[in-house]
């Protein structure tokens, strides 16, 4: 079993308030669990109205078929035009990781 993290720094585009940033965050946040299966949910900079820390998991038995998905959720976070995606970080945890 292996299970992969991504994190993705954002900077938002035209956002002036907490509440504009949830309008673009949520969508963001839904589209990847409803598209790609995985856990997602917005774990950083909950306070700053022009950056966002969203996170996501997956688990998989196969290692190529985790970095693929991976891959895919960083290519489209990466596409969004209302973001700009600063970084992206990911972790692997195998069965053999103590």
């Amino acid at each position: 079993m292996y299970v992969g993290t991504l994190s993705f720094d954002l900077l938002l585009g035209d956002v002036r308030s907490l509440k504009e940033k949830r309008s673009v965050v949520r969508p963001i946040v839904a589209e990847l669990h409803r598209k790609y299966a995985v856990s997602v949910a917005e774990v950083g900079d909950q306070d700053l109205y022009r950056r966002a820390v969203i996170g996501l998991a997956a688990v998989s038995g196969d290692m190529a078929h985790l970095t693929d998905l991976l891959d895919r959720c960083e290519r489209w976070v990466a596409a969004r035009p209302e973001v700009d995606l600063l970084s992206a970080r990911r972790r692997f945890h195998g069965e053999h990781d103590d």
